[in-house]
């Protein structure tokens, strides 16, 4: 019987199967499989016709790993978020919604690479007039910036390996496409394979290489799993559309940490780097308002201040309202379930809704104790000081659990101007409290750190 032509990927996880399935047997999508020409082996033994690379063998210590090997992009929350700049031969994909600002601050980064390094701009969707319009109104007027308006992913990457350009952009992969594949651009198949394409080429010729990827309705880039294991480097572009700050977070990092995050600021001229992201966050707090709290995380080595508001009102449904902006669902309600059990803080009869100023979000066990205490304010109706500030770790018995990078947070709110901070013991016992200028309430207990208010 002769072996089908023809497979069907997942467009969400890469599985691949010989016939169509309604849900996919590996991440259990619905709908997920895409159809696509196999790729029939090249005739012959592979290991017969296999080169012999014992000469490529190399020895570790042998290896130059010079400390010129990062490119300064002139923007310093990108370079934070790099691990401290564009590595030399790297592969790095920069993903977010339409509109959120990767073509603009791709650009942007043109004009100080082009002061010293010749850098290829590779665009599929938008004409060289269109870029020129752009660059002008971002300020862009290097002259060691070319632009090349392609699809054709292989025409591209000899044309990288010809001209060899210091820094090579690509905008974007979904644009991109091989003739000798039957599918359409933008499929799963055609990303990994030009993904794939790009990878070589940076590698082989030592460029680096930024891809820029588009999202799909879930929000999460265009064939993920096949790009990420591919790339050196994923970065997310978050934020409102509607909202001026933007947020950069590295999912993937095999030169420094994912932990990093760069705050910008879309303005007219472009994207703004956000030096301060606490004094932002915190613009605009409300004073003598109950069901605010300030809480100290922390973003790789950075200490950010983000203001945590709770409100609690009479259910007008048979089911109380549970809802969150920035702060995950299922740890609400143990943090709601731990206030009836522990304290009594009944609230089976209040609708609760949370939210974290200025499109932050807090993912760290150290937002647990601001959020246990908007929450009490809330429902309490009293205000909590506006130079008071808390974080730690909540376990199920009530207990407050210490947290990681104590004197980073104390440092960072000292600065912001806070006089108060609530913190678990245990964090308390392993500082000097005279090396800060700011009272420090060491608490065991939830009860303790509501007492302190």
């Amino acid at each position: 019987m002769a072996k089908s032509r023809y497979i069907y990927t997942c467009n969400k996880c890469g599985y691949e199967s010989s016939k169509w399935n309604g849900k996919c047997p590996s991440c259990g999508s619905w709908n997920s499989f895409e159809e696509a020409t196999a790729v029939s082996p090249a005739s012959g033994s592979v290991t017969r016709n296999a080169p012999d690379l014992s000469d490529s063998i190399l020895e570790l210590e042998n290896i130059g790993a010079d400390s010129d090997v990062r490119y300064d992009t002139g923007i310093g929350e990108l370079n934070r978020v790099l691990g401290g700049g564009l590595v030399k031969g790297s592969l790095v994909l920069l993903g977010g919604e339409p509109g959120i600002g990767k073509s603009t601050i791709l650009l942007q980064i043109c004009q100080f690479l082009g002061e010293e390094h010749s850098v290829l701009y590779v665009s599929g969707e938008e004409s060289a007039r269109q870029i020129k319009l752009r660059a002008q109104r971002l300020g862009v007027d290097t002259e060691n910036l070319y632009i090349l308006t392609a699809t054709d992913a292989e025409a591209v990457a000899e044309t990288i390996s010809s001209s060899a350009p210091d820094i090579a952009i690509i905008d974007s992969v979904q644009t991109m496409s091989i003739s000798r594949i039957s599918s359409s651009p933008g499929s799963l198949t055609q990303v990994r394979e030009c993904s794939n394409l790009f990878m070589h080429t940076a590698k082989k010729m030592e460029i680096p290489i930024i891809i820029v990827g588009h999202v799909n309705k879930d929000g999460a880039i265009a064939g993920p799993k096949v790009m990420e294991h591919i790339v050196d480097a994923v970065l997310y572009f978050e934020g409102e559309r509607h909202q001026s700050y933007r947020l950069l977070r590295a999912v993937k990092n095999r030169f420094g940490s994912t932990n990093e995050i760069g705050v910008f600021e879309m303005l007219d001229k472009g994207l703004a780097e956000v030096e301060n992201p606490s004094q932002m966050l915190l613009s605009g707090r409300p004073l003598n308002v109950s069901g605010t709290c300030v809480a100290c995380i922390m973003e790789g080595t950075r200490p950010i201040l983000a203001e945590v508001q709770a409100l609690a009102a009479k259910t007008s449904y048979s089911a109380p309202r549970r809802m969150t902006t920035g702060f995950d669902f299922n740890r609400l309600s143990i943090l709601i379930a731990v206030l009836e059990k522990r304290l009594g803080i009944f609230t089976g009869s209040l609708d609760i809704y949370l939210n974290i100023v200025g499109g932050f979000r807090l993912d760290e066990p150290a937002a647990d104790l601001p959020v246990a205490m908007a929450l009490y304010s809330g429902i309490m109706d009293k205000p909590i000081s506006e130079l008071l500030i808390s974080f730690g770790e909540i376990g199920l018995g009530g207990e407050l659990r210490s947290v990681s990078h104590v004197s980073q947070r104390l440092r960072e709110a000292e600065r912001m101007g806070f006089k108060k901070v609530i913190i678990p013991k245990q964090c308390a016992s392993s500082i000097n409290h005279a090396d800060y200028n700011i009272e420090i309430i060491p608490a065991s207990t939830l009860k303790q750190a509501f007492s302190a208010i």
